[in-house]
């Protein structure tokens, strides 16, 4: 009987030493390659695009007389970067001025219409005859151009400086109404029957269900509203002079500085990326679509 449970132990606790030294290895080899995997597959076909974009960029530089090719626009971007900030007077500034009143005037005209639009929209998705009222004002208005409202600003504040925040305005300003009102009125009936059954006040309907309810929605404006605010101030500030990086770059067309425009062009794509960026983290931040 002894040998017996011997042999019969045995096959027990030889599994048991098999078993124990693959769990240990396993995931040690293969803990690093699934890290990096999700960032090759965002980095690799990005840095294609890039490599393609130089490579066009290239071609084009080789087939056209007088276009710079990537390299020279780089080496006048570590002249021009190598002091942004200069200040030789009003007319002989550097980018990064320009920049900055760029971003001044985008901040002001955006933010007269995030205080006028988001209320705005509220109130045309809570209230049918207000929405009855202003929407066919809304469908006329919204694809006119927003430099053809340039000149009505220059006549109305017979300045370059308000016109440019004006046009802002007016161009951002339709998104937030328009997706704020859809989000309202996107809102489920029930919340509002409850409101209503616990006789709610209206600022209280609007604090506690639709300002939370709404929020995303309201965010996607936003963020619709300053890439298009940041488009329409590079063609303004061409119009109507004066410092900004769409004067500064109308001025380098002048100089026949074509590198500087070049440099300019990447500037304010990276710019408008992380303005747009900025918003979108924010808005996922407040979605509750997770």
């Amino acid at each position: 009987m002894k040998s017996q449970t011997r042999s019969l132990t045995q096959p027990e606790t030889l599994p048991t030493r098999a078993t124990v030294v693959p769990l240990q290895v396993t995931p040690k080899k293969m803990r690093s390659p699934a890290r990096l995997r999700p960032i090759l597959q965002r980095a690799i076909p990005a840095l294609c695009g890039v490599m393609l974009l130089l490579l066009i960029w290239q071609i084009a530089a080789l087939s056209s007389k007088g276009f710079p090719g990537p390299y020279a626009t780089w080496e006048a971007a570590k002249i021009l970067f190598a002091d942004p900030l200069y200040n030789n007077g009003p007319n002989d500034q550097g980018i990064g001025w320009n920049v900055l009143a760029s971003l001044q005037r985008v901040a002001i005209g955006f933010g007269l219409a995030a205080l006028v639009g988001i209320p705005a929209g509220f109130l045309l998705g809570r209230f049918a005859f207000v929405a009855r009222m202003f929407n066919p004002v809304i469908a006329l208005l919204r694809p006119v151009s927003p430099l053809a409202w340039l000149p009505i600003g220059l006549l109305l504040f017979q300045r370059a400086e308000p016109a440019s925040s004006w046009t802002i305005f007016i161009c951002s300003i339709w998104p937030m109404i328009i997706n704020t009102a859809e989000g309202v009125q996107r809102i489920p009936q029930d919340y509002l029957n409850v409101a209503r059954v616990l006789q709610l006040s209206e600022w209280t309907i609007l604090r506690r269900i639709l300002f939370p309810a709404v929020l995303p929605a309201v965010l996607t404006g936003v963020r619709l509203s300053i890439g298009i605010a940041w488009l329409v101030i590079v063609a303004a500030e061409m119009l109507t002079g004066g410092l900004g990086i769409g004067f500064w770059i109308w001025n380098e067309w002048n100089n026949l500085n074509v590198e500087n425009i070049l440099i300019a062009i990447l500037l304010i794509g990276v710019v408008g990326l992380l303005l747009e960026q900025g918003l979108m983290l924010l808005a996922r931040r407040f979605s509750w679509d997770k």
